[in-house]
């Protein structure tokens, strides 16, 4: 606990040192922009924009980028879902870490290393996107990735605390520690100049090859070598055979305006039940000690179905707008909703700390890209193979369920777009593990109630409901209503005061300006990010 208040403390300073003004964040000529939580992929974004490439450009560029800036977060190692509007209409990919065909379910859970690393997707998910909708060179997009992990960048605050508190479980793993340790054993410092040779070298056989210069040859080899020695499960059969998906796009709505969200391996129909519930429900979005009691009982009652959304009687209910009205009722009316008991609960589901990183991109042609991807808890499983620099993500052992051979593993990422008459207003997604989809409809029910301001919705505080206690987020520059304590108490919904930042998950979102018809991009106070437009 001492290290996770620690870690937000160095959040906080973090912050601090990279404050976007909100007029900073306003499309003021050239419709383009691009939200990320890291400026260098931020800055990756722009450099495809002024080169004329498109949002998907701008998009996979950033991804390639934060796999290298960011990764405790996300990485080339890890999985993704994407939803995006292009002149084709609304599509999704799906490219989750997927079970190895040797993978033998076992009571034995584990947090990390070689046995819970599944097949990575991020790179088929990020070259399928670009091969579909992109319009420059996988060479121009990759440049800034490949450019950053050769050259070495200044590592920022948030990253090199992350780093640092896994500091002794990476220490188990020489490849790892290796990458993540300078030769005393200690952590890179915030300032330090991180440079990742090895993880440039595996950019650049993607950058050359494609699909093969990390499925197949000598990226390929390399992995399944260190499977074999250290007990992982990962063939080359697995990897040759491993392709990103169309995802399935489900559909809701929220007043009055259509939501778009992916069905699993992502959550949005989780989403997408819970914006029909507030929606149904009779309260003044207005008053925050109203907003946030019913906010948490509404999650609260949706986070229930989390493992009934493959069966397709209940995927009919979840998104049902009429059971949404019911739902509802029963919330009003105090009803005992749904039996709190789940056995065998992924470990992802009760993590304190969130995770994963979320980037948002649109340009002047009207395309929009909402992109999630991570490799689980910080330094996801915390396994490198020598010469290839990148992390595998978590994906067995119970951290996100149980799964058999061939599955791919769900999750909460949520990417999701609210549109009007088939024009995209608002495009967003969030990092926080469980908080994502807390954050992502939070943030949406204020947009709509702070009269389409997605500054605004981003910066006010969000609840997130733990059992039977309603967490409040509390830290510096949040204001509850004076009242809300108090009315919560009167409703009989225990609750605690959280006092350090990004807990409660992090956005990034564009949102489309009715007056002017320009791009409006925001980054989540909460995070390092920044937006950048051309």
């Amino acid at each position: 606990m001492r290290k996770i208040i620690q870690y937000f403390k160095q959040m906080t300073v973090a912050l601090l040192m990279i404050t976007i003004s909100c007029n900073s964040l306003q499309v003021k000529e050239k419709n383009d922009v691009i939200s990320t939580p890291h400026p260098l992929a931020s800055l990756a974004g722009k450099e495809m924009f002024s080169q004329n490439g498109n949002a998907f450009d701008a998009a996979v560029a950033a991804a390639f980028t934060l796999a290298v800036v960011e990764p405790s977060m996300s990485g080339i190692g890890g999985r993704l879902q994407v939803i995006y509007k292009s002149s084709e209409g609304i599509k999704g990919i799906d490219a989750s870490t997927e079970v190895p065909m040797n993978y033998e379910p076992s009571d034995e859970g584990s947090r990390y290393g070689y046995k819970t690393i599944g097949i990575p997707g991020v790179v088929a998910g990020l070259l399928k996107l670009h091969e579909e909708q992109g319009s420059l060179t996988l060479s121009q997009v990759m440049e800034p990735s490949i450019r950053y992990a050769t050259e070495g960048y200044q590592i920022l605050p948030g990253e090199a605390f992350r780093q640092s508190i896994e500091k002794d479980i990476i220490n188990e793993f020489d490849a790892t520690s290796s990458y993540f340790l300078k030769p005393d054993g200690s952590s890179y410092e915030a300032g330090e100049i991180f440079v990742q040779k090895d993880l440039g070298q595996t950019l650049n056989r993607i950058k050359e090859n494609g699909h093969q210069g990390f499925y197949e040859g000598e990226t390929a080899n390399a992995i399944v070598k260190d499977m074999k020695i250290n007990g992982g499960l990962l063939t080359l059969e697995d990897l040759k055979n491993y392709k990103a998906l169309d995802a399935r796009v489900l559909t809701g709505s929220y007043k009055g305006f259509d939501i778009y969200s992916l069905f699993l391996p992502s959550y949005g129909a989780i989403t997408i039940q819970i914006l029909q519930i507030i929606d149904a429900l009779d309260f003044n979005e207005d008053s925050e000690k109203e907003w946030a009691y019913y906010l948490g009982k509404t999650t609260d009652l949706a986070y229930k179905y989390r493992k009934k959304q493959n069966n397709p009687d209940s995927l009919k209910m979840i998104l049902s707008k009429e059971k949404a009205k019911e739902w509802a009722n029963d919330i009003v009316q105090k009803k005992k909703l749904v039996n709190n008991v789940f056995a065998n609960e992924p470990i992802s589901w009760n993590e304190k700390i969130g995770h994963t990183a979320h980037l948002t991109s649109a340009d002047s042609d009207g395309n929009v890209v909402s992109l999630t991807q991570t490799i689980g808890p910080l330094m996801g499983s915390k396994v490198a193979s020598k010469n290839l620099g990148f992390l595998y993500a978590v994906t067995l052992g119970g951290y996100l369920g149980d799964y058999k051979p061939g599955d791919r593993a769900n999750s909460h990422i949520s990417p999701t777009f609210i549109s009007k008459e088939n024009d995209v207003i608002l495009a967003l997604g969030a990092a926080g593990g469980s908080r994502i989809v807390t954050a992502i409809t939070q943030v949406i029910s204020r947009f709509f109630s702070n009269s389409f301001n997605l500054n605004e919705a981003i910066s006010k505080p969000r609840v997130y409901p733990d059992k039977d206690t309603l967490l409040l987020e509390n830290h510096s520059g949040i204001k509850w209503d004076e009242e809300l304590e108090e009315y919560l108490i009167e409703n009989k919904y225990p609750y605690r005061l959280i006092n350090y930042p990004a807990m409660f998950g992090r956005v990034f979102g564009i949102q489309l300006d009715q007056k002017s018809n320009k791009w409006i991009g925001v980054a989540d106070p909460d995070w390092e990010g920044t937006v950048e437009s051309n």
